[in-house]
């Protein structure tokens, strides 16, 4: 599952989702590999700024964006809890 926030237009004509999905499955990168790639080399590159939520099939969560800062937070199922605004 993935989550997009930012300029929507650079999101959608990058299929940022579609391409993490493909990373993942058809060259093996991780979940974290996968955002980095798409958000942080080929968003930029169309000038597009903002970052992404997401969960793999193993419930490995991560935040990724490109832009100085993205408010986000987690809370796990055994209670961990996190916050961030930037950084």
């Amino acid at each position: 599952a993935i989550s997009c926030t930012g300029h929507g237009e650079p999101f959608l004509r990058a299929v940022v989702a579609h391409d993490i999905s493909c990373l993942m499955e058809y060259k093996g990168l991780s979940l974290q590999e996968a955002c980095d790639t798409v958000i942080k080399d080929k968003l930029v590159k169309i000038g597009g700024e903002g970052g992404l939520i997401a969960v793999d099939n193993k419930a490995n969560g991560i935040f990724c964006f490109n832009s100085a800062g993205m408010y986000r937070g987690m809370k796990s199922s055994t209670g961990t809890e996190g916050v961030a605004y930037y950084g």
